[in-house]
């Protein structure tokens, strides 16, 4: 797993199913996470066209075959497990190569799918997260971009 984490890094553009507004939310923190480590990334909300922060406002795209380069975007998911299942079968029609399912997003199937159909998965509980929830950005995304040779970069929110 720490080897795929590794991968996904290594990916030039990332995206974030399930991007919120709400700040309660993990699609906001998620996609807060991406953004203060000035990582180049579009939120994935087929509802909401916009997603403020108070530097920057990011325009949303529907799905994954809406991103300007879904092979080269690897994507965060924080949908349920039953949205999940469905956006990543559209992932994978897109071309997308790289997932990591959050944790809360995937149930079984949702992971076997995953691992089953994309170069690159992570999720779950695998050795190597440092977190008790399984893998997360939030806790595990520093030292993989690490491990993927990228600066830790920092910008406000």
């Amino acid at each position: 797993m720490e080897a795929a984490a590794k991968r996904f890094f290594a990916s030039p553009y990332f995206a974030v199913v399930g991007a919120s507004q709400d700040k309660s939310k993990f699609g906001y923190k998620i996609l807060a996470w991406y953004h203060t480590h000035a990582l180049d990334v579009i939120p994935v909300n087929p509802v909401k066209p916009t997603i403020s922060f108070p530097s920057k406002t990011y325009n949303t795209v529907s799905s994954p075959s809406s991103l300007p380069d879904p092979p080269a975007t690897a994507l965060s998911f924080l949908t349920p497990p039953s949205v999940t299942r469905k956006v990543l079968a559209e992932a994978k029609s897109a071309g997308v190569k790289s997932v990591w399912l959050q944790p809360g997003s995937f149930d079984e199937d949702g992971m076997r799918f995953a691992k089953d159909n994309f170069e690159n998965a992570i999720g779950g509980f695998d050795a190597g997260t440092s977190g008790g929830e399984g893998w997360c950005v939030l806790v595990d995304g520093e030292s993989a971009l690490e491990a993927a040779g990228k600066p830790i970069q920092r910008q406000k929110l």
